[in-house]
């Protein structure tokens, strides 16, 4: 095990993978503040939605989330740098987490990778290399690292794509239902958009997505079909930013095969000035007693998240008990009609509410379909009246249609929600049971 976890081999592909990871957080922080993301999710909104216990983590006042935004970026530029980089590393980890858990309206598994990726980095002896820190601290300078380094990428991403790819057997992805959906919207695009509509292509999406998650990484690390899986990798990742604009990930997923070519070739088309390390030693340091069970400790972590939906009632399409933290990307649609009944607790009358004035559209399409946010609007209603002095109660009328199949009532019109506690780890009875033969 030590042999081949401390084993030293050339860190090329670590340190190219810096320089790129660095400049795609740069983009990042930047892009969500021109593309007006950082307008629409996190200063037009009078509160978000943050996820269940981190409701204290909101937005700073004002205009002030740009400064926050272009400080990460900041950031980013000097993880690219390696300039001070443990510090930037653990700020920019930091502040990403922060705006992760901050708001739900605009979630995304990718963002949730960052986070991952961002703490993950800050173990890595990233910048000893092609760095200011070395500039300024020759001492610093190495040509190697240990072999956990490398395989630390590997496993987090065999994870990654076979959950995501297990998540899609499920009867609406086989039958080409999701991804016509999720095409229905790309009709007027340039050249494509025609083609994108019809039904073969929504198949060779569908089981090309499974094949291609469930067989990547093992492609990768197999060296005579390395070659092929990395152009099979650009073509799905170029497809996946073009068709869906999901911002640097597709371009950080591909720098991730530099951790399954060979260094030297890293190293040669990258570095070229880089001496190449040939040595393997062995070199088991004394930090092994704490990064050995810290890193056992949190990739158990990273296979019991995905699997918990099992253990709620119920579908997790319908309810989302256990759906985030789960790579289950791009799964389903889901849309519906929701409406909120307020009721003076004192007095027994309903007081008229306009979505509008407290939710922004984006919101309120959450609001109108996903359970645990359904609740916490009900909360917030409740803290918003008893600021005034009236207790109320808070009663919801919600149909839900999953993936284009007949709406069901998705909570029990009956229960007071403003008055209903949250339970992280059971099922919660206000959720209807779903009909499942038809989704």
């Amino acid at each position: 095990m030590n042999k081949f976890l401390f084993k030293h081999i050339d860190n090329s592909g670590l340190i190219v993978f810096r320089i790129i990871f660095g400049l795609l957080c740069f983009l990042e922080a930047v892009g969500a503040i021109f593309t007006g993301w950082v307008r629409r999710v996190l200063i037009e909104p009078e509160f978000t939605f943050s996820f269940i216990g981190f409701e204290w983590l909101q937005p700073l006042p004002g205009n002030w989330m740009y400064a926050y935004y272009g400080l990460m970026g900041l950031f980013g530029l000097f993880i690219m740098l390696g300039y001070k980089y443990r510090f930037s590393m653990l700020m920019f980890a930091l502040m990403w987490t922060a705006t992760y858990l901050m708001q739900k309206s605009s979630y995304n598994n990718h963002y949730y990778l960052l986070m991952l990726l961002s703490f993950l980095m800050l173990f890595l002896p990233a910048n000893r290399y092609a760095s200011l820190d070395v500039k300024l601290n020759p001492k610093l300078q190495r040509i190697s690292m240990p072999s956990w380094c490398k395989w630390l990428f590997v496993l987090q991403l065999f994870i990654l794509y076979t959950y995501a790819s297990a998540a899609k057997f499920y009867p609406d992805w086989l039958d080409g239902t999701v991804m016509e959906i999720l095409m229905h919207s790309k009709s007027d695009y340039p050249l494509v958009g025609t083609l994108l509509q019809q039904k073969p292509v929504h198949y060779f999406l569908a089981y090309g997505g499974i094949l291609f998650d469930g067989l990547i990484i093992p492609l990768l690390l197999f060296k005579p079909t390395r070659k092929y899986a990395f152009f099979g990798s650009i073509f799905f990742h170029l497809f996946n930013s073009f068709v869906f604009q999901i911002g640097i990930f597709p371009y950080m997923s591909l720098a991730f095969s530099l951790f399954f070519f060979d260094p030297k070739l890293i190293k040669d088309r990258f570095l070229k000035h880089k001496p190449y390390y040939n040595a393997q030693e062995v070199i088991v340091p004394k930090s092994r007693v704490v990064l050995l069970p810290l890193f056992f400790v949190y990739f158990i972590v990273q296979l019991g998240l995905p699997l918990r939906h099992h253990f709620f009632k119920d579908d997790v399409l319908w309810t989302e008990e256990g759906h985030r933290l789960s790579w289950r990307m791009m799964l389903r649609s889901k849309g519906g009609r929701t409406t909120y009944r307020v009721i003076n607790a004192e007095t027994g009358q309903s007081i008229p509410i306009r979505l509008d004035a407290f939710l922004t559209k984006k919101q309120q399409r959450s609001a109108g379909t996903k359970p645990d946010v359904i609740w916490q609007f009900s909360q917030h209603l409740k803290t918003h009246f008893a600021k005034e002095g009236i207790p109320v109660k808070v009663y919801v009328n919600s149909y839900v249609r999953v993936n284009g199949n007949p709406a069901q009532r998705l909570i029990d019109p009956e229960v007071d929600l403003a008055n209903e506690p949250w339970q992280h780890f059971k099922h919660h009875d206000w959720l209807l049971p779903s009909k499942k033969e038809t989704f």
